[in-house]
């Protein structure tokens, strides 16, 4: 990757793709110790990967950049929210993230838990099943 090799530092690297499966445990200790997520799918998708990185900060650190096209950026809009096609405006969209305050990231990370919080699977279960009740 190009980014890397410019930004390199001894053993660091600024991006890390990760390739394979992850027990659980592993999944959150990623996910506590990144500064930022991206989540930049180009349609609906990707939503438990961002709800599980905000659930994952108990100490209201960190800030999820968002597509605007996932159904989650409805939920998180205190993401920071790209268009995965606009590239200019998506780079500043990250250097923003990177640049972010505590406070601020503490802020939009704790809306957010309580987002996620108050709409999890199985209040999302039973808005479908009344959903579908009131269409028979």
């Amino acid at each position: 990757m190009e980014i890397n090799h410019k930004y390199e530092q001894d053993h660091w690297v600024p991006i890390r793709i990760l390739k394979a499966d992850y027990p659980r445990q592993a999944l959150l200790a990623f996910f506590q110790l990144a500064d930022l997520c991206i989540v930049s799918s180009v349609h609906d998708g990707m939503n438990l990967v961002a709800k599980e990185f905000v659930a994952a900060r108990p100490d209201n650190s960190g800030v999820l950049v968002l597509s605007e096209f996932t159904g989650a950026a409805r939920e998180l809009g205190d993401a920071v929210m790209v268009n995965p096609y606009d590239i200019d405006a998506f780079a500043d969209a990250i250097k923003m993230a990177l640049e972010m305050s505590p406070d601020e990231q503490e802020r939009r990370m704790s809306r957010m838990r309580e987002s996620v919080e108050e709409n999890g699977v199985y209040d999302w279960a039973a808005r479908m099943v009344t959903d579908l009740s009131r269409l028979s």
